[in-house]
C-alpha cells in the first residue's frame, strides 16, 4: 500500500457567508448571483437525484449469472442506498434480488453472502448476510455484531465465512474516584487516548482500536476473532475498511493477511507485512522477510504461492506498487511485474496457477493485465476507459465496472481468451442521459518546466463554439497521489452544463506515470505540481476561447492544498473554492488523524526545522492572496480538520479578502457523501464564481 491517498475530496452545510468587498476584482451581491436554471436537455444537479451507479460484479462459479450491486438515492433519507441486481451472463433477465451490497458466491455456486442492513432490535448498520439461489431464495442473517463486517469472503469449502471488523480497545485509567451519590447526573469520564491509531465514529469522536479478522458459520453462529494486537489487517492507519487485505488458503486451515504486527517499527505509517494466522489456533506468523509495504495477498488455487502487491522500504513518499509472488511458506519471493512502472492491484489468479490477473492505471485510464510465474506481463484490455478487474468464474468470463468520458459506470463482461470483446451489459443511466447534450472531452498534453510532458483533460460545454469566449474551472486532484481520469464525471458535466470549460490534469505527483513522476514533490509539495498546473492553463488560455476574467480554481484535500498554493502564488484567477484543505503543515501533523505524519514528508521534524513546513504551507502565502476565496469542510474531517480552514479563514479575513466559510454538517472527509452536500457544493462554487470577475485593471 502506497502513501497516495492520504488527502481525498471532501466537502460539506451552510453557516455563514460573509464577502468584504475589498478587493481590485469585481463584486456581484450574493442575492442578486444567478443560480442554476433547471433544464431538461441539461445535466443540471436535480438529475444528481436520480442519478445511479453499480460496483461489485460477482459472476457465478459455473459464469452463468452475475450479481452486481445497484447504488441509488434514498430522497427521504438524504442517504445513498444500496440493492443486489442479478442477470443471466448475457445481460439478460436483469431484475432486484435484495437490499445490499459487497454480494461473493459461495464455491459451489449454490449461495451469495452480502452486507445488508441488520433487523430491527438488533444492532445498527451492515450485518453478514447469507441467500440460498435455488427457487426458494431463502435469506438468513449470520451476524449481529456491534461494527460494521467488511471484506466478506468464504471459505473454500463453503461452511464458513471470514471477514474483518474493527474492533475497540477498551482505554481504562484507573483513578480512585469516588462514587456518584445515587441519581447523581456527573459528567462523563474523559475519552482516554493511548495510541495514534484510531478511527472516527459517526459522531465524529476518536474511538481508539482496530481492524482484525473474524471467521462466522455460514449457517449463522458466534463470530471468533482470529487476530488481536495494536495493528490494523488491511494496512489501515485510520481504522476504516480499505482494500482486501487478506485472503483463506487453498485448504481452509489458515488465512494470509497484511498487516504490521508490531506497530512500533513503523513510525511513517506505511510499513505492513504479509501475514498467516492458523484458523483453528489462531498462532500468527510473519512470512515476509525485506522491510517494505506488502499487501493485499492472495492465495493461489493449487496452495502453492501467495501473490501480493507493494515495494521495499523507501525514504520516498511515492513508489508504484508491483506484482509480487512467493511460496506459501514465504520463502522464494520474486517480483512478476517487471518493468510495468504502474500500480498493481485487484490481484485475481488463473484457474491453472499459471499467473495472476490484475488491474493497472496507465495515463488516465484502467485496464486489466496478466502476469505468468515466469514474469511475462501483457496488457489484456486496452482502451481510454476505466475497466476495472471484477470476478472470474471457472470458465474464464470476466464481470467487470467500465466507465468512460460520457459512459457513467455500467457492468461488462469479457473471456479472459477474447478480451477485445468487452459486452456492455447494463445501461443504469439511461433513462436519465438519452436527452441530455454533455460536454465534448478532449485529452490534452503540455510541456511544463525542465521539459516535462503533462497529461490533462478538457470538457468543454454543449455547444461549444472555439469563437466565443468562456469562463473557465480548474479543478485539482487530492491524494497528493492521485489520478485524474478517463471516467464519467458528473461534478464536471454539471459545469459543463452551466457553461464552464472545465480544465483538470495529472501534475507531477499523479500516479499512473510512473515512480519518477510520482515522486517529483519528494520533499517539496506543492512545488513543480504547481508549474505543471500553470503550464495548463497557459495553452488553454493560448488557444484563445477563455474568458481570462473568469477564470476560477478548485479542489479538495491535496486539491485544497494546491488551490490554496496557486491563489498565494498568482491573482490569474477570479475566484477559488478551496476545500478540505491543509494550510499549515505544522497544525495539521498535530491534529490530523494521520500517524507520524512528516517522517517521509519532510528531512526533519519541526521542532528541529520549522522552516520546510513552513516553506512549504499555503497559509505561509496568505498575504499574497486577492482572490476571492469560499472554503468548505466538514464538521466531522478528521483527516484535515475544521481547524485548519479556520486557520486561513481567519487570516483572509484580517486581510480584508472577500471570502466565506462553509462548514459542511455530517460529513467527514470526501465530497457527497450525502447526496443534498454534493448538490450544495455544486451550486454554492457556481454562485461563488458568477459572483466574481477580475477588473481590466488587475489583468
Amino acid at each position: 500500500m502506497s502513501i497516495a491517498p492520504i488527502f481525498r475530496l471532501g466537502v460539506a452545510t451552510f453557516v455563514a457567508l460573509v464577502a468584504l468587498p475589498m478587493s481590485p476584482l469585481a463584486l456581484v451581491s450574493p442575492a442578486l448571483a444567478a443560480q442554476e436554471k433547471a433544464s431538461d436537455t441539461l445535466l443540471t444537479v436535480d438529475h444528481y437525484l436520480d442519478f445511479e451507479s453499480v460496483s461489485d460484479p460477482e459472476i457465478s462459479p459455473d459464469g452463468t449469472r452475475i450479481i452486481y450491486s445497484r447504488r441509488f438515492v434514498d430522497k427521504q433519507k438524504d442517504a445513498w442506498e444500496s440493492a443486489l441486481w442479478i442477470m443471466n451472463a448475457d445481460g439478460s433477465e436483469n431484475r432486484f434480488l435484495a437490499r445490499g451490497d459487497a454480494p461473493t458466491w459461495s464455491p459451489d455456486g449454490t449461495r451469495i453472502a452480502y452486507l445488508a442492513e441488520g433487523a430491527a432490535g438488533g444492532p445498527r448498520g451492515a450485518q453478514i448476510h447469507v441467500r440460498w439461489m435455488n427457487a426458494e431464495g431463502a435469506t438468513s442473517q449470520v451476524t449481529r455484531v456491534a461494527h460494521a463486517p467488511s471484506d466478506i469472503e468464504w471459505s473454500p469449502d463453503g461452511q464458513s465465512i471470514g471477514f474483518s471488523m474493527f474492533a475497540p480497545k477498551a482505554n481504562i485509567w484507573a483513578i480512585d474516584m469516588p462514587a456518584a451519590p445515587e441519581g447523581a447526573q456527573w459528567t462523563p469520564a474523559p475519552r482516554y487516548v493511548n495510541t495514534v491509531h484510531y478511527r472516527a465514529d459517526r459522531r465524529g469522536f476518536l474511538e481508539p482500536g482496530f481492524v482484525h479478522l473474524y471467521v462466522v458459520p455460514a449457517d449463522g453462529g458466534t463470530p471468533r476473532q482470529l487476530t488481536s494486537g495494536d495493528w490494523n489487517v488491511g494496512s489501515r492507519f485510520d481504522g476504516q475498511p480499505g482494500a482486501a487485505g487478506w485472503s483463506w488458503s487453498a485448504d481452509g486451515g489458515s488465512i494470509v493477511f497484511d498487516g504490521l504486527m508490531d506497530p512500533e517499527s513503523d513510525k511513517n505509517f506505511r510499513d505492513s507485512d504479509i501475514n498467516v494466522v492458523d484458523v483453528r489456533t489462531g498462532v500468527m506468523k510473519k512470512l515476509t522477510t525485506p522491510r517494505g509495504s506488502w499487501s493485499q495477498p492472495s492465495v493461489s488455487p493449487d496452495g502453492m504461492w501467495i501473490a501480493f502487491v507493494g515495494y521495499p522500504f523507501t525514504e520516498n513518499t511515492y513508489h508504484t506498487t508491483e506484482l509480487f509472488v512467493m511460496r506459501a511458506d514465504g520463502s522464494a519471493m520474486k517480483k512478476l511485474s517487471g518493468t510495468l512502472d504502474r500500480d498493481v492491484g485487484s490481484l485475481a489468479w488463473a484457474r491453472d496457477n499459471s499467473g495472476i490477473y490484475f488491474g493497472a492505471q496507465d495515463r488516465g485510464t484502467s485496464n486489466v493485465h496478466f502476469a505468468s510465474l515466469a514474469g511475462q506481463v501483457r496488457a489484456l484490455t486496452t482502451g481510454q476507459h476505466m475497466l476495472s478487474l471484477g470476478s472470474i468464474s471457472r470458465t474464464g468470463v470476466v464481470a467487470a465496472i467500465r466507465s468512460a468520458p460520457s459512459d457513467p459506470t455500467d457492468v461488462v463482461r469479457f473471456a479472459v481468451t477474447a478480451p477485445q470483446q468487452v459486452t456492455r451489459l447494463t445501461s443504469v443511466n439511461a433513462d436519465i442521459l438519452a436527452n441530455k447534450k454533455l460536454g465534448t472531452f478532449e485529452e490534452l498534453w503540455v510541456t511544463s518546466t525542465s521539459g516535462t510532458r503533462v497529461q490533462g483533460w478538457l470538457l468543454k460545454p454543449p455547444g461549444f463554439d472555439a469563437s466565443k469566449r468562456w469562463p473557465m474551472i480548474m479543478e485539482i486532484h487530492g491524494g497528493p497521489h492521485g489520478m485524474y481520469n478517463v471516467g464519467f464525471s458528473y461534478m464536471y458535466q454539471n459545469f459543463a452544463a452551466n457553461g464552464y470549460v472545465v480544465l483538470y490534469i495529472n501534475p507531477r505527483g499523479s500516479t499512473g506515470y510512473g515512480s519518477d513522476f510520482g515522486n517529483a514533490i519528494n520533499k517539496r509539495y506543492p512545488g513543480v505540481d504547481y508549474e505543471d498546473l500553470m503550464a495548463a492553463v497557459d495553452t488553454v488560455v493560448g488557444r484563445g476561447y477563455v474568458d481570462q476574467s473568469r477564470m476560477y480554481v478548485g479542489g479538495c484535500s491535496g486539491g485544497g492544498v494546491l488551490s490554496s498554493w496557486v491563489i498565494g502564488h498568482t491573482n490569474r484567477f477570479a475566484g477559488a473554492a478551496v476545500r478540505c484543505p491543509v494550510m499549515n503543515w505544522i497544525s495539521f501533523a498535530g491534529n490530523a488523524d494521520v500517524p507520524y505524519f512528516g517522517n517521509s514528508w519532510f528531512e526533519k521534524p519541526y521542532w528541529e526545522d520549522p522552516k520546510p513546513w513552513l516553506d512549504q504551507s499555503p497559509l505561509m502565502y496568505v498575504g499574497k492572496v486577492t482572490t476571492p476565496t469560499v472554503i468548505m469542510t466538514g464538521e466531522l474531517d478528521l483527516r484535515t480538520p475544521m481547524a485548519q480552514s479556520e486557520e486561513y479563514y481567519q487570516a483572509l479575513k484580517q486581510r480584508g479578502i472577500p471570502s466565506a466559510l462553509l462548514r459542511f454538517q455530517g460529513e467527514f472527509h470526501g465530497t457527497g457523501s450525502k447526496p443534498s452536500n454534493f448538490m450544495r457544493t455544486q451550486l454554492y462554487m457556481m454562485s461563488w464564481y458568477q459572483q466574481h470577475k477580475r477588473d481590466a485593471a488587475a489583468m
